[in-house]
């Protein structure tokens, strides 16, 4: 059946529709009150004013978007205020789909959240959403909340999620000084039922658009509230995660002497994971700021992600940092980005993996020539007994 349409009649569609989705960005917001934590919600705004001023009809509006608690509260208002002759009802339907895997996730979910207004008018739109994922989704899928607690669900979701990753990355700095074995802990933790195996895997700490984001949005709502003490503690992953990172970095400089000035190192992989070419709050970009910060030269390759993308996630980091615009150049000018895995790895001093790309664990590492004396696995994917043949130094984090 022919059911899917494209236009750029955006007026018209949406006078036409019974049910409008908004599924726009909603970066931190970089100036104005809540600075730095809170989410911008400027294109939801924007959206909400032109369904309004397009409307004829009645409408049901659902909220796709991560976005904070009360969001759908504020599109409604806004709503109300430029078209007061149609009723608009107001429904979150946060999306939990992972890039590189959205469209298994869409039609294999865990679960599907929609929450509504607490009215007759607010169930019956609730139950309308609903109907759609029933087509091809049991009942038990389909969560049916109120508006608030579809929208905090989700910042909870990413913050339970977020919270596992820099949980067992803090140990792996516990394992490194100790002498246990990060693997061997997180299969151990794993095996329990109560807690379960995933996202328990050690690495330089999370990326993408949501968890960081989302995490901020929740310390941001429980300061608002003066919630100071669960804010601290939310926000305690984020200064785990930094955390993972800059002790990352200083490993690096660590093995090669504590001096990288005039050193080559290679840069492997640049998405914050594999299968995406999405590079936002990867860890990747603050552990290279780190090495040419201290003056180390970087041969970076990366399978899909664009060579301008990397040149400008740097110097936004470093823009962000208030960093000398000659200092950034300069930093810049001792950045190759390579077409290809040898080609990065040319007369480099160690090799750093930071993306689980299996272009790299298929990698033939023993034809490499001249290669460096050794290997950094950011990820703990790679075959390590295989490796150690190969490199005088095989590092993996939490080992």
């Amino acid at each position: 059946n022919k059911n899917l349409f494209f236009t750029n009649d955006i007026e018209e569609s949406i006078d036409k529709a019974g049910i409008i989705f908004i599924a726009v960005n909603t970066p931190t917001k970089t100036k104005g009150e809540g600075k730095g934590m809170a989410a911008d919600l400027t294109n939801i705004e924007k959206c909400a004013r032109l369904i309004a001023k397009s409307s004829s009809s009645n409408k049901i509006i659902v909220e796709k978007s991560t976005a904070p608690v009360g969001t759908g509260k504020k599109i409604k208002s806004v709503l109300n205020s430029e078209n007061s002759k149609i009723k608009f009802q107001i429904v979150s339907n946060p999306e939990f789909l992972a890039e590189g895997t959205a469209i298994n996730d869409l039609m294999n979910p865990d679960r599907v959240l929609i929450g509504g207004e607490e009215s007759e008018e607010g169930d019956k739109a609730v139950n309308t959403i609903a109907n759609i994922y029933r087509e091809w989704l049991p009942e038990n899928k389909i969560i049916l909340t109120n508006l608030w607690s579809s929208e905090l669900s989700k910042l909870a979701s990413n913050a339970f999620l977020a919270q596992r990753i820099s949980s067992i990355n803090s140990l792996s700095a516990l394992c490194e000084k100790s002498g246990a074995d990060i693997d061997e802990v997180s299969s151990a933790v794993g095996m329990d039922s109560r807690i379960g195996d995933k996202f328990l895997k050690v690495s330089i700490g999370f990326g993408g658009s949501c968890f960081k984001k989302d995490i901020l949005n929740l310390v941001y709502l429980c300061r608002h509230y003066s919630l100071d003490e669960v804010a601290e503690y939310w926000l305690q992953i984020l200064k785990i995660n930094d955390f993972q990172k800059t002790r990352f970095s200083e490993n690096v400089i660590n093995e090669l002497d504590n001096n990288v000035k005039n050193k080559i190192i290679s840069i492997l992989g640049w998405a914050f994971k594999k299968d995406t070419n999405d590079s936002r709050e990867s860890g990747a970009i603050d552990i290279s700021a780190n090495l040419l910060t201290a003056g180390a030269s970087l041969n970076i390759y990366d399978p899909m992600v664009s060579k301008s993308s990397i040149i400008n996630d740097l110097t936004e980091l470093w823009r962000t940092q208030e960093v000398d615009e000659n200092i950034i150049q300069s930093r810049l000018k001792r950045v190759k980005l390579s077409n290809n895995i040898d080609e990065s790895l040319y007369n480099s001093s160690c090799i750093c993996v930071l993306t689980e790309w299996d272009e790299f664990f298929n990698y033939n590492w023993e034809k490499t020539k001249n290669r460096p004396e050794i290997i950094f696995d950011g990820r703990n994917f790679l075959d390590t007994n295989k490796l150690k043949i190969i490199f005088k130094k095989v590092i993996s984090l939490g080992k």
